[in-house]
């Protein structure tokens, strides 16, 4: 039976039908993976959340850092009246900085595939910051989006945090830069955070904390397959991994079975060997200079980049090239 098939069977509402789709054709390659894209549902965002207060990750604190000392300075790059429109939104809290820094931005878009998350911040920044068009769009943000007609007559710049384009592989990196170049426009800034390569144990470490948050966000992902789609994953019956993949100059996110097992997904068995790892997650590293070269490939011109004092992570601006 195709993977089509399966779901014309187990009938759901669009997006869910995508995310049937996707997991049935990812749990059935070879070797076995889940887009990171789906961790995202509101207990997934809640759980990141509580990530990026965590000791051990440094990414957040290290680019709210950057971001703190040098907004004024990449919002000068930005043109008067315009609109920043962020992929990939989940908290607010950086944005912020950007907007308390840019009298210039006139319109805030967020983009975000958690449709209730997006909502609850657009929201509270309506409230504190009443004279700013909050515009917020719940959409997978990789694939082609409708932008409001109000942003008609607004210069639009990018705002990418978090080091998400680190999640991609690299050819997908420089797919999303041509999208984003398509969405904002030649002579466009974007500015994106990047997580920088450094001493392994420092990277293994923030992605296996001692709270065990990260392993519960990564788990939370069979969860969310368990209440949308109807399977019967034992989370008990596997395990969080992530490791530092030194040739690949990423981490990489696994989940483990624990035994061998079978799931039934969408009504398809799924066949789990004892030790066998559905790949859930990358996380690239760059230099300051190889993502440049990154983005001189891919339509953007390398404009700024500021790192914090450890050399941990940079935040960059590009300009789409004319």
């Amino acid at each position: 039976m195709s993977i089509q098939s399966v779901i014309a069977h187990h009938p759901f509402e669009d997006d869910s039908s995508t995310f049937a789709l996707d997991v049935i054709e990812g749990l059935t390659a070879r070797p076995k993976r889940l887009s990171p894209k789906y961790f995202y549902d509101e207990t997934g965002s809640r759980l990141f959340e509580e990530i990026t207060a965590l000791p051990e990750y440094y990414p957040t604190r290290c680019e709210l850092a950057i971001l703190g000392a040098h907004a004024a300075d990449m919002a000068r790059l930005l043109p008067n009246k315009t609109a920043l429109i962020e992929f990939g939104s989940g908290s607010s809290k950086k944005a912020r900085l950007m907007l308390d820094a840019a009298p210039a931005i006139a319109a805030y878009v967020p983009v975000d595939i958690s449709a209730q998350w997006l909502s609850e911040e657009a929201a509270r920044l309506r409230r504190d910051y009443p004279r700013l068009a909050v515009l917020p769009i719940a959409a997978d943000f990789t694939k082609a989006f409708r932008l409001p007609q109000s942003l008609a007559g607004l210069a639009r710049a990018g705002f990418f945090p978090g080091s998400t384009i680190g999640n991609f592989e690299v050819h997908q990196a420089c797919g999303f830069l041509q999208h984003a170049a398509r969405i904002l426009g030649e002579g466009a800034i974007l500015i994106v955070g990047i997580d920088l390569v450094k001493d392994p144990k420092v990277l293994t470490a923030a992605y296996n904390d001692g709270a065990g948050v990260t392993a519960r966000f990564n788990l939370n992902l069979l969860a969310r397959i368990n209440r949308e789609l109807g399977a019967d994953f034992d989370l008990t019956g596997f395990c969080h991994q992530a490791f530092y993949n030194r040739e690949r100059q990423r981490i990489e996110m696994h989940l483990a079975s624990r035994q061998r097992q079978q799931v039934n997904v969408c009504g398809r068995l799924i066949e789990f060997r004892a030790g066998e790892t559905i790949h859930t997650e990358n996380s690239y590293k760059y230099t300051v200079e190889s993502f440049g070269a990154l983005a001189r490939g891919c339509g953007w011109t390398p404009v700024a980049a500021w790192t914090d004092p450890d050399g941990y992570f940079s935040v960059q601006a590009l300009r789409a090239v004319k």
